[in-house]
C-alpha cells in the first residue's frame, strides 16, 4: 500500500524570491491587459504576421504588402507584440522571438491556445457566476441550462469541436504505450475503459494485445462516435451515464480511467469509484491516469493545469477541477480502494498512474 500524508495548503509570503515594487507593477500590467495580449496573438496568427516573421525578418512595408493589412494594423499589433516580447526589432526589420515562435512551432502551446480561444474565451467572463452558482454559466450562454459540456461536444461549432478534441487527446494519448505495458504486466483478459471518448485507447489496446477483449463505457452520444471510429469483434460498447442509477457491467480484469475523474466534483469522484468498486470482481485492478498538478516537473505545466480547473468551472460542469495528489488519493481511499502502486512521469507530460485494488 502507498503511504500518504494529508497536506494542509497554506498561503504565505515567500522569502525565496522577492520582487521589487517596480517588478510587481510591471507584472500587474501584464495581467491587467492579458486579454488584449491574447487577442493580439490571435490576430497576428490570423493575419499571417507571425508566419511571415518566422520565415524571415520583415519591414513594416513588407508586412503590409505580404499580409494585405493596413499600416495602422501592422504598427498597432507590432507595438503590442514588441512590448509583450513576442517580436524584436533590429534596425527596420521585425522578427519573432523564441516566445513568439512557440505559437507556430510548439504543439502544446498551439493546442492550449486554440482550446482557450475557440472553447473557453467567450465563456470566461462568467467565471464568478459559475463559482457562485455551481453551474457552468459560460457554457450556458450557448447551451441554455446545460449541466455539463460533455453531451454537447459533438454539437459545438466545428472550430470549437476540433480544438476541444485536439486538446483532450494531445496530453493523454502520449501515455498509452507506457500505461499498456503496466496494465498488461498482469495479463488481463479484459479491459474496461470508463470515459473512453472517441476510442483512441481502445485502438491502442487492440493493437497492443491481439487476444484481449476491450469494453468502452461512456455517454450514449460518445458511444456512437467511438463505434464509428473503432470496429473490432473484440470490442464492446456500453452507453452509460456514470452519474445515473444505471448499473455498470460486471467489471473484471482491468478498469481504466484516463483524464476522467477530473471531470467530476470531489463527492462525485468518490461515488463513481464506489460504483466501480461495487461492480468489480475481487481481483480487478483499477487504473487512474491523471495530470496531477503537484507532480509536474516544470512550473509552466503546473500553471497550465491549475488554470484548466477554470475551464471546468465556467465551461464544463461548474464543480470539478484538476486535483493534487493528496486530494486524489484521499478520494480513492474514501471510496474503499487501496493504492497498490503509483507510477509518476508517465509520458512526456508527467502524468501519474494510480494502480488500485479492492480492499
Amino acid at each position: 500500500m502507498v503511504e500518504t500524508k494529508s497536506t494542509k495548503i497554506t498561503y504565505r509570503r515567500s522569502n525565496k524570491k522577492k520582487y521589487s515594487k517596480v517588478e510587481a507593477l510591471n507584472n500587474a500590467q501584464k495581467l491587467a491587459f492579458a486579454p488584449f495580449t491574447f487577442q493580439a496573438v490571435a490576430s497576428m496568427l490570423d493575419l499571417g504576421i507571425f508566419k511571415l516573421l518566422y520565415q524571415s525578418s520583415s519591414s513594416i512595408d513588407e508586412i503590409i504588402r505580404e499580409c494585405g493589412i493596413s499600416k495602422y494594423a501592422a504598427l498597432t499589433l507590432l507595438q503590442v507584440a514588441y512590448y509583450a516580447e513576442l517580436v524584436e526589432k533590429d534596425e527596420e526589420k521585425f522578427s519573432l522571438t523564441p516566445l513568439g515562435e512557440c505559437f507556430l512551432t510548439d504543439e502544446m502551446t498551439i493546442n492550449n491556445f486554440n482550446f482557450m480561444r475557440d472553447v473557453c474565451y467567450l465563456g470566461a467572463d462568467e467565471l464568478t457566476n459559475s463559482f457562485m452558482d455551481g453551474q457552468p454559466r459560460g457554457l450556458q450562454k450557448y447551451f441554455v441550462d446545460a449541466p455539463t459540456i460533455y453531451p454537447h461536444v459533438p454539437n459545438l461549432p466545428l472550430k470549437a469541436k476540433k480544438s476541444w478534441y485536439a486538446f483532450d487527446h494531445y496530453y493523454s494519448d502520449d501515455c498509452f504505450d507506457d500505461v499498456l505495458k503496466i496494465i498488461f504486466a498482469h495479463n488481463p483478459q479484459e479491459i474496461f475503459d470508463i470515459g473512453g471518448n472517441t476510442g483512441k485507447f481502445e485502438k491502442a489496446c487492440l493493437n497492443f494485445d491481439k487476444d484481449c477483449r476491450v469494453n468502452i463505457i461512456d455517454l450514449p452520444v460518445n458511444k456512437e462516435i467511438a463505434e464509428n471510429n473503432v470496429n473490432s469483434s473484440r470490442l464492446k460498447f456500453y452507453g452509460v451515464d456514470i452519474l445515473s442509477d444505471a448499473e455498470l457491467p460486471k467489471l473484471h480484469g482491468a478498469v481504466f480511467m484516463s483524464q476522467f475523474l477530473d471531470c467530476f466534483s470531489e463527492q462525485q469522484v468518490i461515488d463513481i469509484l464506489t460504483k466501480v468498486k461495487n461492480s468489480s470482481s475481487l481481483n480487478t485492478r483499477i487504473y487512474i491516469l491523471e495530470p496531477i498538478i503537484d507532480n509536474q516537473e516544470f512550473r509552466g505545466a503546473a500553471f497550465a493545469i491549475s488554470h484548466i480547473s477554470l475551464y471546468f468551472t465556467c465551461m464544463a460542469n461548474g464543480n470539478s477541477k484538476m486535483y493534487t495528489e493528496s486530494e486524489l488519493i484521499s478520494m480513492v481511499e474514501r471510496a474503499g480502494l487501496e493504492i497498490e502502486n503509483k507510477y509518476t512521469n508517465i509520458g512526456i507530460h508527467c502524468y501519474t498512474l494510480l494502480e488500485c485494488v479492492l480492499k
